[in-house]
């Protein structure tokens, strides 16, 4: 697949709290991106951050050239980037790592997020729908400011809402909504913080269901040269950026 490193401009931001969303728009035709691919992005104007920062692909628009990114503000370099002007321009790598697996049509998916895991579940949504594939969507959060453009998942398959503090949907983890006693899947798709992700995969091993997760490892290089995002599997550890940041969950070691 082929990758670029473009310059892209602020076209449209919006504000979220902990979180923004970042439309960027590029001057040239994007290359083909696979719904859980990454982009490496440049920081320009943080001093201490000196390596790019791999962000998930929340969305893309192959018409107008862009990119949406749901960055959460963790550190100096994702504050930085959220601070960003209209018109500023951000320099990015992309699309980088191997992305989700397509269903075939007919199968009953479930894609699982939890808290900024939601970000790369709207592209692959979003695909599914345009492939003829209506998704179920299980998102999760601590409360119900954490469920980002929640109307927007609604409208690409029925989708149902989880809260540490039952401000919304049923009260508790992912792990416990209802919809797992009421529905069986085909495949499930999961991104979100590791104990969920482990916790899911679990149940869908249970299950004998087929699963699918996207790792959220540290990154630095985004190419599989630094080995800092080293994961163990069945091959043995591989870098989560090169050979994921997706995997069938039967090749973890979890």
């Amino acid at each position: 697949m082929t990758k670029q490193i473009a310059d892209f401009k602020l076209v449209q931001k919006q504000d979220f709290g902990r979180s923004v969303l970042l439309k960027l728009r590029a001057e040239q035709a994007l290359p083909e991106i696979a719904p859980g691919q990454f982009v490496q992005v440049r920081v320009d104007g943080s001093p201490n951050t000196y390596l790019r920062r791999p962000i998930s692909i929340h969305d893309v628009d192959f018409q107008h050239n862009e990119i949406t990114l749901l960055v959460q503000q963790v550190g100096e370099g994702t504050r930085h980037l959220a601070m960003a002007e209209m018109g500023n321009v951000i320099n990015m790598v992309m699309p980088l790592g191997n992305g989700f697996s397509l269903p075939e049509k007919g199968e009953i998916v479930l894609l699982v997020g939890g808290g900024i895991g939601i970000a790369p579940l709207f592209y692959f949504a979003k695909v599914l729908v345009e492939n003829d594939i209506r998704p179920m969507l299980l998102l999760g959060g601590k409360t119900e400011s954490d469920l980002l453009r929640l109307a927007d998942y609604q409208q690409l398959g029925e989708t149902f809402v989880t809260t540490e503090d039952g401000s919304l949907g049923e009260k508790g983890f992912v792990t416990m909504h209802s919809v797992w006693q009421n529905q069986d899947f085909d495949k499930i798709y999961v991104c979100g913080p590791k104990p969920m992700m482990k916790a899911v995969a679990k149940m869908a091993a249970e299950k004998d269901v087929w699963c699918e997760v996207s790792l959220e490892n540290l990154m630095a290089c985004g190419l599989g040269a630094c080995l800092c995002c080293v994961e163990d599997t069945v091959d043995g550890h591989v870098c989560v950026c090169k050979e994921g940041p997706v995997f069938n969950t039967r090749r973890l070691k979890w």
